[in-house]
């Protein structure tokens, strides 16, 4: 799947493309898998996720990256690397761009999400369950590219991260209300959004 995302922020010095990991054990066993204790070295790709992949590098019709941060989950991690080898990078875990901590309903099933969306669309702030907020999230994954922007030109780099950072991040640098983020379509797994 393809998406091409116009920003409201300008030109930048480099190219972006935004990944979400393959189609996971978690999103297989349908469980919130949003901690380092739990995500960093369980839940990784499924068969299918690993399919997803044979097909879209297979078809890719993106640029190609020249560099790879990931989320250091290890899904995140297992897409990357498969994306990495394809074009023969190298790999850099970012930790900014991990899953957005869902709290109390970490190991919970996944029917539990509306729950926390339903606090959000209501206030970004709001850490409900012990949740990550909104704009703690919106934060962290903007400084992402802030600090590529810093350091970095002309470079076409390819950010691998989860479901809910990711719309979270495009809808804040779309400029919208951060309480909206779950009114944008959902991101597939291993699905790429092409920043312009």
């Amino acid at each position: 799947m393809s998406i091409r995302f116009h920003s409201a922020s300008g030109q930048r010095n480099n190219r972006y493309l935004l990944m979400r990991h393959g189609h996971s054990q978690a999103n297989a066993e349908h469980l919130i898998i949003s901690t380092p204790a739990r995500g960093l070295a369980g839940y990784g790709l499924s068969a299918a996720g690993q399919v997803q992949l044979d097909e879209l590098l297979a078809n890719w019709r993106w640029p190609f990256p020249t560099r790879i941060l990931h989320s250091d989950f290890l899904r995140t991690t297992e897409t990357a690397r498969r994306v990495a080898d394809h074009f023969g990078l190298g790999l850099q875990p970012e930790p900014r761009l991990r899953e957005r901590d869902f709290g109390s309903f970490e190991g919970l099933p996944d029917s539990r999400y509306p729950e926390v969306w339903a606090h959000d669309a209501r206030s970004p702030e709001h850490c409900e369950y012990g949740v990550e907020s909104v704009a703690s999230v919106a934060a962290r994954m903007q400084g992402v590219i802030a600090s590529l922007e810093q350091t970095l030109r002309d470079e076409t780099i390819l950010l691998v991260s989860h479901g809910d950072p990711l719309q979270i991040m495009l809808t804040a640098l779309e400029g919208r209300l951060l309480s909206e983020h779950r009114a944008r379509e959902p991101l597939l797994p291993a699905s790429i959004t092409m920043l312009d």
